[in-house]
């Protein structure tokens, strides 16, 4: 890590391969288009389920350089609560419920921390997934990977205030017990009333297992980070999808292979197949929206502007391999 003080107002991307996100390319642009004058973006590695120190050492110098205003973390969300909550004056009300970090901000001379995936990931979920989709087909919810956007996105789905129209069952595997078990403990404080399950996933047999048995139309999210912050996919290329399903690679960029294997059965099974472009422009503009203290839109013409530019701007392929 390179902590050197910023010199100018500096957000920060605090990841595992930050220098192959197309952010570092589309945040000088969204920052004209946005009228934020002589800014800067950096991103900050660690590797994954890093050292408690070296995530201390982090949130240590964005409260204390003058000119760091804030950062969006990726990965890192849980462990970075974790070893850093108690250097936070503030916490939002999703940071303290999900025990996830997503976005540091400051204000009125206090460090905040945010979760915004349940924001970001809601809106993203709603962009493919029709308003009555869980009431209408009895569908089921499995999410592969039990980290920060997990706990987020079975909350905006599972949540008692959507009622009936909600997943009839979410299972939710995980290549380690100890995550398996902490969003256990959230799912049960947080008391949804949906039936969850919980499947400790060594090998791809495991997922392979449970996405064969999901019912008609039911919902299958990566969010393992295979792919981007490893190669790989959480399921072999014999798994099979349910039928009507819907299939959301958290991902963009990197091999892809998820989003190969789901359109690879899109006809045969009527497969709704979305890559993590919609989920990646929210989770940036809800992000810079709170750092730099200004509104953008999260639809409409501005909102579309934001993308073209991104999409212009970034030389990333959206859903392909990079």
């Amino acid at each position: 890590m390179n902590l050197a003080p910023a010199t100018k107002p500096t957000l920060y991307f605090i990841g595992v391969t930050t220098s192959k996100s197309s952010i570092l390319r589309v945040f000088p642009a969204w920052a004209t288009e946005l009228g934020l004058e002589n800014v800067q973006i950096k991103g900050i590695d660690l590797p994954l389920h890093a050292d408690r120190q070296a995530y201390r050492d982090v949130v240590s110098f964005i409260k204390t350089d003058p000119l760091s205003m804030g950062a969006l973390v990726t990965t890192h969300k849980i462990d970075i609560f974790n070893a850093a909550k108690d250097l936070f004056e503030e916490w939002d009300l999703f940071a303290e419920k999900m025990g996830e970090i997503s976005c540091i901000s400051k204000k009125d001379g206090k460090l905040i921390c945010h979760a915004k995936d349940p924001i970001s990931s809601g809106l993203a979920l709603d962009s493919f997934i029709s308003e009555n989709h869980w009431i209408d087909t009895g569908a089921e919810l499995f999410c592969m990977g039990a980290g920060g956007s997990t706990i987020a996105i079975t909350w905006y789905l599972a949540n008692l205030e959507k009622g009936a129209n909600r997943p009839s069952r979410v299972i939710v595997s995980n290549r380690s017990k100890p995550r398996l078990d902490e969003i256990e403990r959230i799912h049960t404080e947080l008391d949804f009333g949906v039936p969850f399950s919980y499947v400790l996933a060594g090998d791809v047999s495991k997922n392979d297992a449970q996405l064969s048995a999901l019912k008609p139309g039911s919902v299958v999210i990566n969010a393992t980070g295979l792919g981007k912050d490893a190669p790989g996919s959480p399921i072999s290329d014999a798994a099979e999808f349910p039928q009507n399903g819907l299939a959301w690679d958290l991902n963009y960029r990197g091999d892809l292979m998820f989003l190969d294997q789901s359109r690879a059965q899109r006809q045969a099974k009527s497969l709704h197949v979305e890559d993590g472009w919609t989920y990646f422009l929210h989770g940036w503009t809800q992000v810079i929206a709170e750092v730099f203290h200004i509104d953008i839109p999260t639809a409409g013409p501005s909102f579309e502007r934001l993308s073209k530019i991104a999409k212009d701007v970034g030389s990333v392929k959206v859903g392909a391999r990079t």
